[in-house]
């Protein structure tokens, strides 16, 4: 049998595997590209969000827990109502179950925390206890708040004697009860294990308190305990507040069992139930502020309280400042979003056309080979397609790296805002090339020899779109302006901004600056040598392509010079208020006794201290014998003098202070500089002053200034301390310049008596929140980015030009150019692209700092909501923020553009010289 020979087909070569193994250099190059550009992108967002989330957190635990608690209360039970029935309303059981129906009523995404939250009775009246033995600091007795708060078990542990407890039901008539006293109360009243206090009672004798133990407590600024502070530390209480000369006494708490509320009855303390929510400050997130909100509405005014108060009583009330905490967050964010958004969308934009270059490096590349396939019958569907299908089997893994990358080096965030801003970049990284080759082969012809405008002028469309986006952006950039930055339409024009000017001056540049340069080569043609005109003539044929590495460039120096605007003006207003604050580089104080005799000679001796002021301050001060008080601030007029010019708070010169020695005395009028209110208060005309001491000066006020270092409040009058009286002339407070100055050696030196303030732990203090640190930082990251990205884009846009530079300098070679003519002619042909560059982004970056500086308002993110500044930061040009950046890429095309010369010139000649090539 004889068997039949046939002949099997191989299948052709993936088109797929093919190109990537002819090309293996460039596949890595765009792998690499895309998953650092989608690493970026999804980092971004997540960074972002954990910034927010700590930055909201850390705005709920730095207030007091008294401001972030929601305190719900219910007034005593009605005396109309039977005794059994309202000692059975304190009894534990009761508001036991009360405070679980209080936490089914709260909505998410206000999440108590169970081990902070709290419920109890305690009295609304604190009441004397006549025991001798207690401290009476000014002969009145000592004075207790009753609190029955459950859970002392598990929040306290024994310092001393047993826990107290209820043996027996206890009612309003009981005798007696057990308590529990902090170590601290303990301490300052006096209290041991086994004393007892008698609360005047109601109708009845007096209710004895005996004290069982003294306890610590575990977690003393958690919730449970720094809610009520008086649960854990006593208070020494004045009759009059705000009499300093007012009566004192002690006031305590004593800490009863839960099963001994119903005692409080029996007392004229006016007992009453509460349950106080903590919130949970690790449930907290950004993303929920608004629902948070609501839901702390709800509960403090709207249906949620309706519920509590069916379920625990018609008059049960609800207050907190929570919502004040997150709404002062609010105004927070509000103010540092524009900051990141503008960050965001202008390092975006770069990333972005640093894709579409290098897509388009890669259409260039392989122009000949897909225009040969257009000639043998390939669709330009069929062809997109392809190229779509090469780039993403290296995109797509690439991207999706990058995303796994960011989503396990910042976990804790959201994972949709990442997955969506990687798949835009990497659906960016695979169209750009199709498209790119799409839009070249639209139309089946022989390849132009030449891509520059003598070639491939700009068509009608291509001079209409740019027109019609010229004015597009410019309509927006002026709307801008007018309307400013609030409102919600203008959050975008805020983040497109950088990118707004940028396309605007991108597109009128490319366009115009060829001309100036045309111009420049006739002359240069006329001088020695044939380097400088042949270099200008080819810089004026911009290439039809040279919009996108412009406008990256652009871009990317815009938003530098506006992040680094930003970052200067963050820290020129936290310098200034630092300043403001102390006064100089460091203060010492004493706001009671004169400071020691000697002690400015032994600060002056230290080291880092560069020059001491002694001044004399008078804060109770008192003009025209009136009631209002003015700080009256005594100088040595040369020193002060000297320190204001430094400082820059309300310099003047020495000789406004002085006094004319032959006119001192008794009724001697002291010139002196005053703050803008205190000179509209009183004039231009001499004016008694009442000092501490009770002597009286005369001044007359010859400057206003708005500040000044002695003072950092807004009323302030300096004057001559020679005029002074001798007690009223003695130094209270010294001012030392020297920004090295030893702290620890100025504290060790002043002494326990003298307080000290250095500025650079005040200025160090104004960096209150995470979100505002967090999104310095983001900026800074996000500049750089930038930055790297247009600098990559000015490598790609010299990568493109590449093949055909090295062509032309060998043709050249062979007319008789040398290679330092030929590196020369290189250098000066990327000159005037880069002085273009420069001064674009010079340009750009002032006109949106002018553009964007009356809506942004650096006092937001510079300092925190406790620091009140005495008026508004704007934003400003900051003259290194833009200049650096665009001298640094001068450098760096110049460099590139160098090297590249270099290259080439090692190059042989041979290659660049075969017959039929079309560079």
């Amino acid at each position: 049998m004889v068997i039949p020979f046939s002949r099997t087909k191989r299948a052709a070569a993936p088109w797929v595997r093919t190109r990537l193994r002819s090309a293996p250099g460039a596949a890595l190059a765009l792998t690499l590209l895309v998953a650092v550009t989608a690493c970026l992108a999804a980092a971004f967002p997540r960074a972002l969000e954990r910034y927010e989330d700590a930055g909201l957190r850390h705005s709920v635990e730095q207030v007091p827990h008294f401001r972030s608690v929601v305190t719900l209360s219910a007034p005593t039970p009605l005396p109309n109502l039977p005794q059994d029935q309202r000692e059975q309303a304190l009894r534990p059981a009761t508001v036991k179950r009360q405070y679980d129906s209080v936490i089914g009523a709260v909505r998410h995404p206000f999440d108590p925390d169970p081990r902070q939250s709290s419920y109890g009775v305690t009295t609304s009246v604190n009441q004397e206890v006549p025991e001798p033995w207690l401290p009476r600091p000014s002969g009145l007795p000592a004075r207790v708040s009753l609190v029955a708060q459950a859970g002392l078990a598990d929040h306290a542990r024994l310092s001393q004697g047993r826990l107290p407890r209820a043996s027996a039901p206890v009612t309003a008539t009981t005798p007696e009860v057990e308590a529990a006293v902090s170590a601290d109360t303990a301490k300052s009243l006096r209290i041991e294990v086994g004393s007892v206090l008698h609360v005047p009672g109601a109708g009845r004798d007096a209710l004895a308190v005996r004290i069982t133990a003294i306890v610590e407590p575990r977690d003393r600024d958690g919730a449970y305990w720094a809610t009520d502070t008086l649960l854990r530390t006593p208070v020494l209480m004045r009759v009059a507040p705000v009499d300093p000369e007012s009566p004192r006494y002690w006031l305590g708490a004593l800490l009863l069992p839960s099963e001994a509320a119903p005692a409080l009855l029996g007392t004229e303390g006016r007992p009453y139930r509460y349950w106080r929510l903590a919130p949970d400050p690790h449930t907290l997130r950004h993303r929920d502020l608004g629902a948070l909100a609501s839901a702390l509405a709800a509960l403090t005014s709207g249906p949620d309280l309706q519920r509590i108060r069916t379920a625990t009583d018609p008059l049960t009330d609800a207050r907190t400042g929570l919502d004040d905490v997150l709404a002062s967050y609010s105004r927070l964010h509000d103010g540092v979003s524009p900051l990141v958004a503008v960050a965001a969308f202008g390092s975006g934009t770069v990333a972005v056309v640093v894709l579409a270059l290098a897509g388009g490096l890669a259409a260039d590349r392989r122009r000949t080979e897909l225009a040969l396939l257009r000639a043998r019958g390939a669709s330009l569907a069929g062809l997109a397609a392809r190229l779509l299908a090469e780039t993403a089997v290296v995109a797509v893994p690439a991207g999706a790296l990058g995303l796994a990358v960011a989503m396990r080096a910042l976990p804790g965030a959201r994972a949709l805002p990442a997955v969506l801003a990687a798949l835009a970049v990497t659906l960016v990284a695979c169209t750009a090339l199709p498209l790119r080759a799409a839009a070249a082969h639209r139309v089946v012809r022989i390849p132009a020899l030449r891509q520059d405008v003598t070639s491939v002028r700009p068509s009608r469309r291509r001079t209409v779109a740019e027109l019609t986006l010229v004015a597009v952006a410019g309509g927006a950039v002026v709307t801008l302006r007018r309307q400013g930055t609030s409102g919600g339409s203008g959050d975008q024009l805020i983040s497109a901004a950088p990118v707004l000017v940028g396309v605007i001056a991108a597109l009128l540049l490319v366009r115009l600056y060829p001309f100036p340069l045309r111009g420049l080569a006739g002359p240069a043609g006329r001088l020695r040598g044939v380097v400088s005109h042949l270099a200008l003539a080819r810089a004026g044929r911009t290439s039809a392509s040279a919009v996108l590495p412009l406008l990256a460039l652009l871009t990317a120096l815009t938003t530098a010079s506006f992040g680094g605007s930003v970052l200067a003006g963050i820290g020129e207003t936290r310098d200034q208020s630092a300043i403001l604050a102390v006064g100089a580089d460091a203060r010492l104080e004493s706001t009671v006794d004169p400071l020691p005799a000697g002690l400015a000679e032994r600060v002056r001796r230290i080291s880092g201290v560069r020059d001491v002021t002694a001044v004399s301050i008078a804060y109770q001060a008192k003009p025209n014998d009136g009631r209002q008080a003015v700080p009256v601030v005594g100088a040595d007029p040369d020193g002060y003098a000297e320190l204001t010019s430094r400082t820059g708070l309300g310099a003047f010169f020495e000789s406004v202070l002085k006094t004319d020695r032959r006119e001192s005395g008794a009724g001697a009028v002291l010139p002196a500089v005053a703050s803008p209110r205190v000179a509209d208060a009183h004039g231009s005309s001499p004016f008694p002053v009442t000092m501490e001491d009770g002597s009286s000066v005369t001044v007359r006020i010859v400057l206003v200034r708005d500040s000044t270092p002695a003072v950092p409040g807004a009323d302030f009058l300096v004057v001559d301390r020679a005029g002074l009286d001798a007690t009223a002339a003695e130094p209270t407070t010294l001012l030392v310049t020297g920004p090295e100055a030893d702290g620890r050696a100025l504290r060790e030196t002043a002494g326990g008596e003298v307080s000290v303030r250095l500025r650079a732990d005040e200025r160090a203090r104004y960096v209150d929140s995470p979100l505002q640190s967090g999104v310095e930082h983001l900026y800074t990251a996000a500049v750089a980015a930038g930055a790297g990205y247009a600098v990559l884009a000015l490598l790609l846009s010299l990568l493109r030009a590449a093949p055909e530079r090295v062509a032309l300098l060998a043709r050249l070679r062979t007319m008789g150019l040398t290679r330092a003519q030929g590196r020369r002619m290189l250098v000066l042909e990327s000159l005037p692209q880069a002085v273009l560059a420069a001064a674009g982004g010079v340009l750009t970056g002032w006109c949106a700092i002018l553009l964007l500086a009356p809506g942004v308002d650096l006092t937001e993110v510079a300092l925190p909501p406790s620091v009140v500044p005495l008026k508004q930061t704007l934003l400003s040009p900051d003259a290194w923020s833009l200049t650096v950046p665009t001298l640094a890429v001068m450098a760096v095309t110049v460099g590139i553009a160098g090297v590249q010369a270099w290259w080439a010139g090692r190059k042989g000649a041979v290659r660049e010289l075969r017959a039929g090539d079309t560079r």
